[in-house]
């Protein structure tokens, strides 16, 4: 080999690793979800969506929920990532900010104090104002501890989370393959008319929703509970114990002052994640066909935006 060869195939591997190391490279981690969006909903202005990594959170923006970061980055909305405590000026010129499954401490080096507030109280004032004053806040938590570790901030919008593990007991409300999963459609009745559920037509309408394993909210009077619970649902807490999760809910919404909260009390649902073990399915949220978690990830963020009334 010549020595220009040598440095022209240099290059080109030089190149190649450059490319698999690359953001866009890393797509591959959800190269089932669809992210596409044949019609961005922004095409001239971009929305500002803020995505939390500041407070342990096990999801975020370029980990477990890359394909929702990904899928609202195509609908024409300017995603970055919050690393830091929430203060007015980080938060200022948002639109959207969004908090997935934040913690009090890294649950795989201190697991026993997971549970503790995820946010300080000075940033719960933060938060509380900026959505006052207009910002759109998307509230998601899951199982045990993320509910104990959220529930400072969920108090200020008026909405109490549990601590632990929901399901339902009757087989007609499970996911096809995870009898622990729960399946929201409008033939059970647990799938709830509201402008999330409605989208801006035929095509955006919510038909069915499922769900990973997830947790409990109760939301404020005036709120709607979009993803309700059944009656035959429950909560288990770590120690085994259940209590009667009827009355609550999955998926709440409601105005505050001038803006707006979701609350969603289980991740998986907007992601794109494989099987867990023992699962006899491959995809998961976003990445399951036949489903509408991809649509209703893109309503949720349309309503926070006042894209939706």
């Amino acid at each position: 080999m010549t020595t220009s060869s040598l440095v022209k195939a240099m290059v080109t591997v030089f190149s190649l690793l450059t490319v698999a190391s690359s953001p866009l490279a890393r797509q591959s981690v959800n190269q089932d979800a669809d992210i596409l969006v044949a019609q961005p909903a922004y095409t001239k202005q971009h929305p500002k969506v803020l995505f939390d990594e500041a407070h342990f959170n096990v999801h975020t923006g370029a980990g477990r929920s890359e394909a929702l970061a990904q899928l609202i980055t195509n609908d024409g909305y300017s995603v970055l990532p919050n690393k830091v405590k929430f203060r007015r000026e980080s938060l200022g010129g948002s639109d959207v900010l969004v908090i997935i499954s934040a913690l009090g401490a890294d649950r795989e080096i201190r697991p026993e104090e997971a549970g503790n507030p995820a946010f300080t109280e000075r940033e719960c004032d933060v938060v509380q104002d900026w959505v006052r004053g207009g910002g759109g806040l998307l509230l998601v938590t899951d199982h045990e501890p993320t509910g104990a570790a959220a529930q400072n901030l969920a108090k200020r919008f008026g909405v109490e989370m549990s601590n632990a593990t929901t399901m339902d007991s009757s087989p007609t409300n499970h996911m096809t393959g995870c009898s622990g999963c729960i399946l929201f459609t409008r033939e059970n009745g647990l799938l709830v008319d509201h402008s999330i559920t409605q989208g801006r037509g035929a095509q955006e309408r919510i038909r069915g929703v499922d769900n990973g394993v997830g947790t409990s909210a109760k939301g404020p009077d005036g709120s709607t509970a979009f993803l309700r619970l059944a009656d035959t649902a429950y909560d288990q807490s770590a120690d085994g114990r259940k209590i009667s999760a009827a009355g609550r809910a999955q998926g709440i919404a409601f105005k505050f002052g001038k803006g707006r909260v979701v609350v969603l009390a289980e991740a998986a649902m907007i992601a794109g994640q494989g099987p867990r073990p023992g699962q006899n399915f491959r995809r998961w949220g976003l990445n399951r066909p036949g489903i509408d978690n991809r649509q209703l990830a893109l309503n949720i963020v349309h309503w926070l935006s006042g894209l939706l009334n």
